[in-house]
């Protein structure tokens, strides 16, 4: 471990707002500038560092080889760590580093930059037996497990994977190791969701042999990678050459990714919601909790909601993202967070979500009715629409074995 004290600078917008100092001995310590601080009309970094008041809250604890949850939410996890951690030279367990090098293009409108402009420190590279692999580190984070990489689009229609990895206003997601068809599956739930209403960014399905530069190490997923296709979604957080701020709701929670399963429900996401949005935010949660009981996603997790700061001040939900019907690949009865009192698939009725409704302190008359209509309407365009899906037969008969075992109608 290093003794050598090192400074980030937490850009909000392009503007100091923070930093965060490592102290020696992976100790690291989060601090507003004074500038944000004394500023009456500052843009919010995140719902978490309100006090009861709706002040700014300014002392924070130290940490250790962690960032604090808000920063750590903001690095990719697992595989995806492992890889750019491997080629940026740093141990991947040591964030306030791994931030160092991923800082120039997060999700949303921090950007982090060492204060000084001074390079990683040598030891930083201890445990990583290769140091020629810190030559050209990629330089994007978009937290989260899956591969997937920050691209920008060609003229003729496909996309490049920047170099540096920096930059870029779509998001490639490669197909699994693990699971069959996963971007034709995302794909398929996420029209549905566009044509049920809800609020969906542009997204294709790109043949992999149209995506330029795809990082060495990647794709080893067998024969059929060559021939596979991608999940393309288009940045949300980015608009006009101009980034947009936005936090997920482990960020929102003070939770750490490896907790986004536990400590918060369902019912917590919407009395956020309730709170810093409109009756339309409140009714786009409901379609989505909806929906997603309904396609049998058990993966919407904390780091699966998010919020976004359209005038860099209000938080309301941000477009959908992440819709995957899990149960071909993993049968279970489970979502990932309880409603309000249970997280059974079978459980979801209409009573549950008034409870929900009156614990989130949401009007019942709107969750409802907007839970009636999302059902009526799922029916009717799957029946319309699952033949013309680019769907496995299997898939199709898992989810509609699904459907029938979900009690509301």
């Amino acid at each position: 471990m290093t003794n050598h004290v090192s400074t980030l600078n937490v850009l909000l917008y392009g503007e100091p707002i923070a930093t965060i100092t490592n102290v020696g001995n992976d100790r690291t310590l989060f601090a507003f500038m004074d500038s944000y601080i004394n500023d009456e009309s500052r843009p919010v970094l995140g719902l978490g560092f309100k006090d009861a008041l709706g002040g700014l809250l300014t002392n924070f604890k130290p940490t250790q080889t962690k960032l604090t949850p808000f920063f750590s939410n903001l690095l990719p996890e697992e595989t995806m760590r492992n890889y750019l951690a491997e080629r940026a030279g740093v141990n991947p367990a040591r964030e306030f580093f791994l931030l160092w090098v991923l800082g120039q293009d997060l999700a949303g409108a921090i950007t982090v930059e060492p204060a000084d402009g001074e390079a990683l420190p040598p030891n930083v590279l201890q445990d990583i037996e290769d140091e020629t692999k810190i030559e050209l580190p990629m330089r994007f984070s978009l937290a989260g497990v899956q591969l997937k990489f920050s691209a920008v689009q060609q003229a003729n229609g496909g996309l490049t994977i920047p170099a540096t990895g920096k930059g870029g206003s779509w998001i490639v997601k490669l197909p699994s190791s693990r699971f069959d068809a996963v971007p034709e599956n995302e794909y398929s739930m996420m029209e549905l969701a566009r044509k049920l209403g809800m609020d969906v960014p542009e997204t294709q399905l790109l043949p992999i042999n149209q995506i330029a530069n795809i990082p060495d190490g990647i794709g080893k997923f067998g024969r059929s990678f060559k021939n596979a296709q991608a999940f393309v979604i288009k940045r949300f957080d980015r608009a006009d050459n101009q980034t947009v701020h936005i936090e997920d709701f482990a960020q929102v929670f003070g939770v750490y990714p490896q907790d986004k399963y536990k400590k918060a429900s369902m019912r917590n996401i919407a009395q956020v919601i309730g709170i810093e949005g409109q009756d339309e935010d409140i009714a786009e949660f409901t379609r989505r909790l909806v929906f997603n009981t309904l396609i049998g996603n058990a993966d919407m997790h904390l780091k699966n909601w998010s919020v976004i700061y359209k005038d860099k001040r209000t938080a309301s939900i941000a477009p959908a993202y992440d819709f995957v019907s899990t149960i071909p690949y993993i049968p279970d009865d489970s979502a990932s967070l309880k409603v309000s009192r249970s997280k059974k698939f079978s459980d979801f009725t209409l009573d549950e979500l008034s409870h929900l409704a009156a614990k989130a302190m949401l009007p019942e008359k709107l969750v409802l009715d907007t839970a009636k209509q999302t059902v009526a309407g799922f029916h009717e365009l799957w029946q319309k629409e699952k033949a013309h899906l680019p769907l496995t037969k299997s898939m199709i008969e898992a989810i509609e074995k699904h459907l029938r075992s979900i009690p509301l109608r």
